[in-house]
């Protein structure tokens, strides 16, 4: 089992996770896009060892303090295999766009995920599946009864397609791949409030629609 605490960072608050396995203590982030100094002190508080950063997408806003993270406490950089190009091309990650974003230092992740492929924190299975639409790197996070779902799904809504690789036939599909899942889920989105998988499928515009 994995505890989870959520720090907002960036202007647009955007939300990081720190994952805790409840029974080694070995500890993951999700999506540092800025610095937050409440999450650097907590990883120390709990012993300053951390095994990954990890990516749901390749965005500015969830990759901008991925490298200092990773370098900060010896950690590696995981994540879809199609994020690995958004590291190093700031017209992909969308940071140039925004003057007052400090522009990203191509890098590159240490392991690349395809869909389906599991690894452990601790003693508890991660599975990364790929759910491009918002953009083609996009990908969920599944532990437990969780899925961290960046910024393809959001409490009643879902990721915006408009940006450079995002597609709207893309975000169908992984929305209704989402809704496919059986059973119920917490869903910890990029953005927003939390929620779950049988709220979404009661209420999520574009959930509801799919067959």
């Amino acid at each position: 089992m994995i505890d989870i605490s959520v720090y907002n960072v960036t202007m647009i608050m955007t939300n990081c996770y720190m994952l805790r396995d409840r029974e080694s203590g070995r500890m993951a982030v999700v999506d540092p896009g800025g610095r937050s100094e409440k999450l650097i002190n907590d990883i120390k508080k709990y012993g300053g060892s951390l095994d990954y950063v990890l990516l749901t997408h390749g965005h500015y806003d969830h990759i901008g303090f991925a490298r200092q993270m990773a370098e900060m406490f010896g950690a590696e950089i995981v994540c879809g295999k199609y994020t690995d190009e958004f590291l190093s091309d700031n017209f992909l990650n969308h940071s140039e766009f925004h003057s007052d974003f400090e522009k990203i230092i191509p890098f590159s992740a240490d392991i690349l995920l395809n869909d389906g492929d599991s690894f452990k924190l601790g003693n508890t299975e991660i599975t990364y599946i790929s759910t491009p639409g918002h953009t083609k790197d996009s990908g969920c996070f599944i532990f437990d009864d969780v899925i961290i779902s960046g910024d393809t799904l959001f409490c009643e809504s879902f990721g915006r397609t408009d940006l450079p690789t995002g597609n709207d036939a893309e975000i169908i599909q992984s929305i209704k791949r989402l809704k496919d899942i059986e059973g119920d889920y917490k869903v910890l989105p990029g953005h927003g409030p939390d929620s779950s998988l049988s709220y979404e499928r009661m209420y999520n515009p574009l959930m509801r629609r799919i067959k």
